[in-house]
């Protein structure tokens, strides 16, 4: 009777999310947040600060930076269809580039459509501090310093976490230490970097793992009779590597032997590499932007892992099954639902709501899924139609402003702007205007667009 009652329950919840949806991208953007007031049950407060009518307090901005003036405000929008590990979500994505969104969306709605599955996995929960010796000038007096810090290593660490109380009692702190000994590049002697190994839980973990790194510092130096260099958090966080996996079965030949062959290009020329990397990016750094994370960290993070073998490498992996097109993402992302900005800004607190992110773990997890499925998203355009023509149907609303078009003008001149993009191949913002200027030269003559 309980498994029945939850399945009904399930698909009801299934259908709604479905309904509110479906045509999205056709509605307004107060109906949109209607929509999304209702699946996430968010207060009419919070509808106010997301639309707009209510503002951010300055002294937000004054808490979170220095030198402040104002805001630069980011669109915040919502990618849809996506099921990640058999739940229904919207995605709150703060972004500026067009079409980012809309690929999104639409690549998750295929997905769907074609009986395929997203899943993920989190691959350790550690991030890293480092404490550095600049310089040891002998191997000799490397083993005695090695060996000296082996013996004190459970008392490092229960000396370590002396600085992190609340976050051992919540299930977290400073597990393990391991010790790396480092030729110098101008070879004068070696370099031993000491790595603080900590599970953070639902933060980041910056400040508290620097904070961490700089209080172990003196007794480092009384262990090893060596000065301390630099004390700082690693963002290079392959302790906590978080992986997707997309397949979609019944894909055509042609367009799975495409998107195989985009991975080889990307597997085999770094400057082909880096923008299939930003293009995974083009996903998840606007989730870590509506929730407040360190975006910068995270890319940080990506692009230092994908140079992990000497060779910059894709993050991404797609290959074919039979009839399967499969992909994978591994990867490092370090985030946070607590602490810093993500406590202090009401519209990341918003997001983390909306994405029902109830954990730092599924918000990384989230994170690997979209950009996965953006990838697979650029990958499928440019195997077939190309890239251009999708980006820029949906620049034109862009190029329509920027060539000065009023609300009336509007929707006639981006219609316009896509008839000269499907005859010409090519448009910029010179030829709107040339395309704007014709149309009002034949409203004055009475004419229609």
């Amino acid at each position: 009777m309980c498994e029945s009652k939850c399945v009904k329950t399930k698909t009801k919840y299934m259908e709604d999310y479905n309904g509110l949806a479906t045509g999205f991208h056709r509605i307004s953007s107060l109906d949109r947040l209607s929509r999304i007031q209702k699946y996430c049950d968010l207060t009419n407060e919070e509808v106010n600060l997301l639309s707009g009518k209510q503002p951010l307090s300055p002294r937000i901005a004054d808490h979170l930076i220095e030198n402040v003036v104002g805001y630069f405000s980011i669109p915040l929008g919502i990618g849809v269809h996506f099921e990640i590990d058999g739940e229904s979500l919207f995605i709150p994505m703060a972004v500026e580039e067009t079409s980012i969104i809309a690929a999104a969306s639409s690549t998750a709605k295929w997905i769907k459509k074609m009986g395929g599955k997203i899943q993920t996995q989190a691959l350790g929960r550690r991030i890293i501090g480092q404490i550095q010796i600049p310089k040891i000038l002998n191997d000799q007096k490397t083993e005695i310093i090695l060996k000296r810090l082996n013996e004190e290593k459970n008392n490092l660490i229960e000396k370590s976490n002396r600085f992190l109380p609340g976050l051992l009692a919540r299930g977290g702190g400073v597990e393990d230490i391991e010790f790396r000994v480092l030729k110098r590049e101008d070879d004068e002697g070696s370099m031993l970097v000491i790595h603080l190994l900590c599970d953070p839980c639902d933060a980041m973990g910056a400040n508290l793992i620097n904070q961490v790194c700089e209080g172990i510092k003196p007794e480092i130096e009384f262990i090893t009779g060596e000065k301390v260099g630099l004390c700082i958090l690693s963002n290079l966080v392959d302790g906590k590597l978080v992986q997707a996996d997309i397949e979609v079965p019944d894909v055509d030949v042609e367009l799975a032997k495409g998107i195989e062959e985009a991975t080889v290009f990307a597997k085999t020329d770094p400057y082909r590499a880096a923008t299939h990397n930003k293009g995974v990016l083009n996903g998840i750094d606007p989730i870590l932007i509506a929730t407040g994370n360190d975006w910068r960290a995270v890319e940080a993070g990506i692009h230092a892992y994908a140079s992990r073998s000497g060779r910059y490498q894709p993050v991404t992996d797609w290959w074919r099954e039979g009839n399967t097109l499969r992909g994978r993402f591994v990867a490092p992302i370090a985030v946070g639902i607590v602490g810093g900005v993500t406590k202090v800004h009401p519209v990341a607190q918003i997001a983390l709501k909306i994405l029902k992110a109830d954990s730092a773990e599924k918000l990384s997890r989230v994170c690997a899924a979209v950009g996965l499925v953006q990838n697979l998203g650029a990958l499928k355009a440019l195997s077939t139609v190309g890239i251009v023509k999708g980006h820029m149907q949906l620049h034109t609303t862009n190029l329509a402003l920027a060539a000065g078009a009023n609300v009336e003008e509007k929707p006639q001149l981006k219609e316009r702007l896509a008839e000269v993009l499907r005859v010409e191949k090519c448009l910029n913002l010179t030829r709107a205007k040339e395309v704007l200027e014709a149309f009002r030269g034949s409203r004055s003559e009475g004419v229609s667009l």
